[in-house]
């Protein structure tokens, strides 16, 4: 008889509904104390099964039963015969090989408590993921400051969403990727979207954009005429195509229309803002034909912008939503600040039919950083820094407050750190594949291969698995329970419905197994809901306050919004009576542009200077160690190809398909052309999906935004020529080897 389990799609942040079938009955989750239940030896490598479970799209209010091709191909990789199923040490020859869970938990308690006797504790360090479960990253953040009794942990939502989190919390008090419900965009009139590609990172999004595009008030601000710009055509709407970087000016000449055409809500920014006047001195240089000589830009698309957006405001509702093109910058914080002043300006956040919002990428983007593995937070979206934070937290763990560390490095500093004097010497790594989407991926590499021990917990040997000493075989979706919360805010039950392999265990099994053997104090169960019960209280009376969610009302199918307080409804729409700092106020912050570093002058007679940008295609996700596993996907984007304007190609002697090489001081890239007049001629664009001499991040610069702690991924200088044939030859071996 054929059995089912209601579950999430693994990937993106829209985490779509599906259906999970098989011929065989599903197991019961794995309770505590218990080992998982044995599974059939995995499938010969040479002879790759099917998959084991058929998906179908489920309806759900983010969905509607859609899928991409990522989610319809989802369940193959639950019988890929690359799966890691026993831990493997990587020996003096550099091959890794099985050994017993027993030896590596040793190998890694010696590891542990040798780098804290000679280096202190803080020489051991933790990198987490946005594709974890709340349970997961929950007891991470518990583990490595307790268990671990380090203060270096952070993780790869560094990479995605924290210049929009910086600036939410100091516009509205509060970071909540959409503050209401997706489905509220429907009815939408006019929404601008600035650095955010739907049509390909998260398809079923699209149709959600429907209503504001059949009005003509779908504007999409984008370098590139990617598949969501290309959404506006034919009377669609807009599309504004700024250099690459000048997306905060142009955000000031939209504000400057607005304040000086008089298309402001006055009464709401008196009622419900402070700062105004000097955000109205801040933006008075920025008229729209200075920004058209800084953005390109023509100034009457930026008046008409403008006037648009405040024409939804006061008829069919308007929304302005951000994403990583905006965010991945020096000036990112900034950046996404610039859009919120924007909306308050407009009277848009907190009104019943239009708001801001910034769109979380990763599966457990947004519950991933709320509950502790971010070097400064603890559960609940407290600060580690707050000492009521703190007494709370620690008296939910049973420890003394003293206890649990002061806040530790972001991300670029963690992964500077790796084998220097004063760094980390000994990192775990969950959910991340560091290796290839980190910035300035050379270094990172470097770094990892200095360190005295890597651990790294995967269920494929990704990149960054292959520079480990030991790795650890984890479950994947479809074999765990657990909860994620979508970009909505809203908290979903991950379901099982496969048995795992027998070699295979969860993270929360690890970190109790680890928790004990190193005589950590407070209590670290395997069971998720177990787990859960405790996130609850941890999180109570925080922003990020889940204490009135359970298990329960999750399986009934009830919509559960953060902050969801004890006696509580939940809270779908933030901001309807007041923003979260103490006079209920958002607060105007004045930004400006700042000088980026200058490049380092291009050796290279022959290559151009270029400025990248990175990005995804539709058939991958973040690294790509999943998605290039997938035969269907793979086949349809086997590599990475640099997409330059034809006109740009043609002043270098490039044609379309053939081998260009991508550098600068970093590093290079080599790959195929592809020529598109849908780029700026002075742009080129690389994917991120891919290892090796097709690594984009070789290139990307790890400086960072001061008060995020984002790197810039979206503004690179590089210089780009013909490859020479002698390269060719080593372009092809290594995508035939990836």
């Amino acid at each position: 008889m054929t059995t089912s389990a209601d579950t999430h799609c693994p990937y993106c942040a829209l985490q779509c509904a599906m259906t999970l079938k098989s011929p065989a009955a599903l197991t019961p989750a794995v309770q505590p104390g218990s080992d998982p239940v044995p599974a059939p030896p995995a499938p010969s490598v040479t002879a790759p099964a099917g998959p084991v479970l058929e998906v179908s799209g489920r309806d759900f209010p983010t969905n509607r039963g859609g899928l991409c091709r990522k989610g319809w191909t989802s369940a193959s990789l639950l019988s890929h015969p690359g799966r890691v199923t026993e831990p493997m040490l990587k020996g003096s020859d550099g091959v890794h090989r099985p050994v017993s869970w027993d030896d590596a938990l040793k190998l890694v308690t010696a590891a542990v408590k040798d780098t804290r006797a000679r280096y202190g504790a803080d020489a051991v360090g933790v990198f987490g993921g946005g594709g974890l479960t709340n349970e997961k990253a929950y007891m991470l953040g518990k583990f490595a400051r307790l268990a671990l009794g380090t203060s270096r942990i952070d993780y790869n939502g560094r990479f995605c969403m924290s210049s929009a989190a910086a600036a939410g919390m100091r516009a509205f008090g509060v970071d909540r990727g959409l503050p209401f419900p997706l489905a509220d965009l429907d009815g939408a009139s006019t929404i601008l979207m600035l650095g955010s590609n739907v049509a390909e990172t998260m398809p079923p999004f699209v149709q959600h954009l429907q209503g504001a595009r059949d009005a003509g008030g779908l504007i999409v601000v984008d370098p590139r005429r990617s598949a969501t710009a290309a959404f506006t055509s034919d009377g669609g709407g807009l599309h504004l195509q700024p250099l690459p970087g000048t997306d905060l000016t142009l955000l000031l000449g939209l504000s400057h229309v607005v304040i000086h055409e008089g298309l402001a809500d006055t009464d709401f920014i008196q009622a419900r803002t402070s700062g105004f006047e000097a955000l109205a001195r801040s933006v008075n240089a920025f008229w729209p034909e200075r920004v058209q000589s800084l953005t390109g830009v023509p100034a009457d698309l930026i008046r008409e912008t403008a006037r648009r957006l405040a024409h939804g405001a006061t008829k069919g509702g308007s929304y302005i939503l951000t994403g990583r093109g905006v965010e991945q910058h020096v000036d990112g914080t900034d950046t996404a600040t610039a859009a919120i002043n924007l909306s308050l300006l407009l009277g848009l956040p907190g009104s019943a039919r239009s708001g801001y919002g910034t769109l979380t990428g990763q599966g457990n983007g947004q519950g991933g950083r709320e509950h502790g593995q971010k070097a400064d937070q603890l559960p609940g979206y407290r600060k580690i820094t707050d000492p009521a934070a703190r007494a709370h937290v620690a008296g939910v763990w049973g420890v003394p407050e003293s206890l649990i560390p002061g806040p530790g490095l972001p991300a670029v500093q963690l992964l500077k750190s790796l084998g220097q004097p004063d760094g980390v010497r000994c990192l775990f790594v969950h959910a991340s594949n560091i290796a290839v989407a980190s910035p300035d991926a050379n270094a990172v590499i470097a770094g990892l291969r200095s360190l005295d021990f890597l651990v790294v917990c995967d269920f494929f040997v990704s990149e960054t698995a292959a520079e480990a000493d030991l790795i650890l075989p984890v479950l994947q979706w479809a074999e765990e329970e657990g909860t994620l919360t979508n970009l909505e805010g809203r908290v979903l039950r991950r379901r099982r419905a496969l048995q795992p392999p027998a070699g295979a265990r969860s993270e929360l099994w690890i970190m109790a197994r680890l928790a004990e053997a190193l005589d950590a104090p407070s209590t670290y169960s395997e069971d998720p809901e177990t787990v859960f019960e405790e996130l609850r209280l941890a999180s109570a009376g925080g922003l990020a306050d889940y204490s009135g969610i359970d298990y329960a009302m999750l399986d009934r199918g009830e919509a559960a919004y953060w902050p969801y307080p004890v006696g509580s409804t939940g809270t779908p729409r933030l901001f309807l009576d007041g923003f979260a700092h103490a006079d209920g106020k958002a607060v105007m912050t004045p930004v400006a542009p700042r000088r980026r570093r200058t490049p380092v002058p291009n050796p290279d007679q022959d290559a151009k200077s270029m400025t990248l940008i990175t990005g995804r295609l539709l058939e991958h996700y973040q690294s790509g160690s999943q998605t290039r596993r997938v035969s269907e996907l793979l086949e349809s984007q086997p590599e990475a190809k640099m997409q330059i304007h034809p006109a740009a190609a043609a002043s270098m002697g490039i044609t379309d398909g053939a081998f260009v090489s991508v550098a600068n001081e970093r590093g290079e890239v080599l790959c195929r052309a592809e020529l598109s007049t849908a780029i700026r001629p002075e742009t080129v664009f690389l994917p991120f999906h891919f290892p090796e001499l097709g690594s984009a991040n070789r290139l990307t610069e790890a400086a960072t935004d001061p008060i995020s702690g984002m790197p810039e991924f979206k503004f690179n200088k590089v210089w780009v020529r013909a490859a020479a044939n002698g390269l060719q030859h080593s372009v092809l071996q290594a995508s035939e080897a990836s």
